[in-house]
């Protein structure tokens, strides 16, 4: 990194952090519903070198990825990111140049300390943007954690995770879960997260049995969880939720407060027993926002809200994440249950089921499903799913270890087809929290 910005850096200590992107293996976008999810940490990760200055000013340089990108860069007073976090992000939002310098920057709003030191902040990312495996959440993470060492301010790697998820909801603007954010921190290299999304509850790491691993097979669609696609979706599973709470007769105060001692304000604790019977026939399959508003006032989201000139599919997003639960969870018991090869076909069927689900929301796309029926086709490649916010990005596939031919074969196949040529996404690797700080 010094070498391909020398002068940047004096002589004085530099300290730098590291934070991995994931492949979301299942559980998706039910995340913000409070479902099990299982995550990967892969190989390619984000990389912040730090060195603090006595200008109060933060000076951020990101390298390009390949030779024909430009180095981003911008400056920014300290004084301006101890505003409100509503100015702050408003600032962001308005200049489009270095709007991207809202992932970091925005932890120094989030951390709300009185720093009157600036910094130099270098940043170097193998992790691909925009493809769906968590670019921003690695950038977030490692930029808190270089920046929480830097300053001597004394937090775990779960709350880096927490107060990552805080700068991408509210200074960059994006109504993500923290499931992303706990991966890229907590992650440990070659094991599954499994982490509890109420809100996030680390319930341990599973390690793949030998037999199997897993890839990433960038579609290239882009990806983005700022889209309207993901916004909207999750709007419509909390606006269910709303109208599920009305039909079971739970204390609603003002339209978006719910008193929920059963199901502790998450959908994924409905059963699909319990929707189906009680509470399926009662969802419309679609809502303009101005009827849901009329009849319930409001939701429980503290991060997106009802559009009342946008129409919402209600049924399908709020069935998601209650049938994605069970299966993550059906998931996961079998994995920490290893019986044998044979049972590697089920998994697979779980992840079909979530990619049809994904569909189903509005949340597919052409090159996904194309790669999953590629996928489907070739032996040896037992399950795949589009991942975390869905329309586009990378198709997560479990595999045996030997089936790198057909990971291939589907790679050409797919460039014939598409003219477009993946990216593989393979290995993995520790979360910031378990690789630490270096200080140079």
């Amino acid at each position: 990194m010094r070498d391909r910005l020398p002068g940047f850096f004096s002589s004085a200590e530099i300290v730098m952090s590291r934070a991995p992107g994931r492949i979301d293996l299942m559980g998706g976008i039910a995340d913000y519903s409070g479902s099990l999810v299982l995550q990967w940490p892969i190989a390619a990760a984000t990389h912040v070198a730090l060195q603090l200055q006595e200008a109060p000013t933060i000076e951020i340089c990101s390298l390009p990825s390949n030779s024909d990108r430009h180095i981003r860069s911008c400056a920014i007073s300290i004084a301006d990111l101890k505003s409100n976090v509503e100015s702050v992000r408003a600032m962001f939002a308005s200049d489009p140049k270095r709007r991207w310098a809202a992932y970091v920057a925005g932890a120094f709003t989030v951390l709300d300390r009185d720093f009157k030191r600036g910094a130099k902040i270098l940043i170097s990312s193998e992790v691909p943007e925009g493809k769906g495996v968590s670019s921003s959440a690695a950038l977030e993470v490692a930029a808190m954690t270089a920046i929480a060492a830097a300053y001597d301010v004394q937090i775990s790697p779960v709350e880096v995770a927490f107060l990552s998820q805080r700068v991408e909801n509210v200074i960059a603007g994006a109504p993500c879960g923290v499931m992303d954010q706990m991966t890229a921190s907590c992650g440990e290299r070659d094991r599954l997260l499994a982490l509890l999304c109420q809100p996030g509850e680390l319930e341990g790491a599973i390690t793949l049995p030998d037999e199997l691993t897993i890839w990433g097979i960038d579609s290239g669609i882009r990806h983005s969880v700022a889209g309207a696609g993901y916004g909207t979706v999750r709007t419509a599973a909390f606006m269910g939720y709303r109208i599920i709470a009305e039909v079971a007769g739970l204390k609603v105060r003002g339209g978006v407060q719910i008193d929920d001692p059963k199901w502790n304000g998450y959908l994924a604790n409905i059963t699909p027993e319990e929707f189906d019977n009680e509470f399926a026939t009662h969802l419309p399959e679609c809502m303009s926002g101005a009827e849901f508003l009329e009849s319930y006032q409001g939701i429980t989201d503290s991060v997106t809200s009802v559009d009342r000139d946008r129409t919402y599919p209600v049924f399908a997003a709020t069935k998601h994440p209650i049938y994605e639960n069970a299966r993550v969870n059906r998931f996961a018991e079998i994995l920490r249950n290893w019986q044998g090869l044979e049972q590697a076909t089920v998994l697979g069927e779980l992840m079909f089921e979530s990619h049809d689900s994904y569909s189903t929301c509005g949340l597919g796309s052409g090159g996904t499903d194309e790669l999953v029926r590629l996928a489907q086709a070739e032996d040896g490649l037992y399950g795949a799913k589009i991942t975390g916010g869905g329309s586009g990005g990378t198709v997560a596939v479990l595999a045996h270890r030997s089936a790198k031919p057909a990971i291939d074969r589907i790679v050409e196949l797919y460039s014939q087809r598409t003219r477009h040529q993946p990216t593989i996404i393979t290995g993995s690797s520790d979360g910031a929290g378990r690789f630490g700080i270096l200080r140079i």
